[in-house]
């Protein structure tokens, strides 16, 4: 029987980072700034996370505008936000100490109230004791006095140099549509670095690729995967079918550039009344899998029959 452990360390330029370990993998939680899962990986094995390890966080990305008197940097790793994007109400820096409490394989982590958006975010990660296995629940409260409508957004900035799967949907609506599709105005659909295949879409990681591509899908299956150092990370969710998404419809986002590639997984979209909270979950998994040569719908299907279903 395993145990998991915690432990405060200090990590590259994040700052102090909650350590949850079990001996086989590891997470780093930023509890400075944030909080970003900056690390997800094997014991010994290298970062499935995006790590943005320039001093001043000034080169994450683009040049993001100023809000409230500061300014919010992409860190990297996972986060939690809220969909519809928005400028500037989805910038709202979160620089300061992040709160927490350990739990039994865990912990909960719960910044402070964004003072002009009024929403509490909070996320609740465990670790399985004998796997790989992540569970996060993120929390979002309205603590405004009136209604809010969003949708809870978690992101996942992966590192470069990988390749992402995403499986779309496959149920059979006979003479009626079954994938819905959205594109941003600088999604290029002949980009080199996607393949649109029958059952999956594979998208690949480019660094210093100069174009931005990102696509959403309304998924049926609820998970996406990402081969990257020679391991296999798998995030997945339970979307709701005919579920009222953001953008059209989209319970799933993907997103890539010439740093790092995004999975995103979204609630459905609400109102929320004053005081009240909604909820998204997610479950990770790592792998020791490297990517499988060139692209192989059968070959996919039997690393999903091997490692998701």
């Amino acid at each position: 029987m395993g145990k998991v452990t915690t432990n405060v360390t200090e990590y590259k330029n994040f700052g102090k980072c909650l350590e949850i370990a079990n001996g086989i993998v590891k997470l780093l939680v930023t509890i400075d700034v944030g909080p970003r899962v900056i690390n997800y990986s094997f014991i010994d094995g290298e970062n499935m996370m995006f790590e943005d390890v320039n001093k001043d966080f000034s080169e994450s990305g683009p040049a993001f505008d100023k809000f409230g008197g500061g300014t919010w940097y992409i860190y990297g790793g996972h986060r939690l936000w809220t969909s519809p994007e928005g400028m500037p109400k989805s910038y709202y820096p979160d620089n300061e100490p992040v709160p927490y409490e350990l739990i039994e394989n865990g912990a909960v982590f719960k910044p402070a109230a964004q003072t002009w958006n009024q929403y509490q975010f909070e996320i609740a990660i465990t670790l399985d004791p004998d796997s790989s296995k992540v569970s996060l629940t993120h929390k979002i409260t309205n603590c405004a006095a009136w209604d809010v409508k969003l949708a809870p957004w978690t992101l996942t900035v992966l590192s470069p140099g990988g390749f992402e799967i995403v499986a779309q949907p496959t149920k059979d609506t006979g003479l009626l549509g079954n994938r819905l599709m959205a594109l941003w105005p600088y999604t290029n659909m002949m980009d080199d670095r996607v393949t649109w295949g029958n059952k999956y879409i594979g998208l690949e990681q480019k660094s210093g690729h100069p174009d931005k591509f990102k696509v959403g899908i309304n998924s049926e299956h609820g998970f996406a995967m990402y081969f990257n150092h020679g391991d296999l990370f798998i995030k997945q969710y339970a979307p709701i079918e005919n579920g009222c998404y953001p953008d059209g419809g989209m319970s799933f986002e993907t997103f890539t550039n010439a740093l790092f590639l995004e999975m995103e997984t979204l609630g459905e979209i609400s109102s929320i009344a004053p005081g009240a909270s909604v909820t998204h979950n997610e479950c990770w998994s790592l792998f020791q899998e490297a990517r499988p040569e060139g692209y192989c719908e059968k070959t996919i299907d039997a690393l999903v029959e091997k490692y998701v279903k």
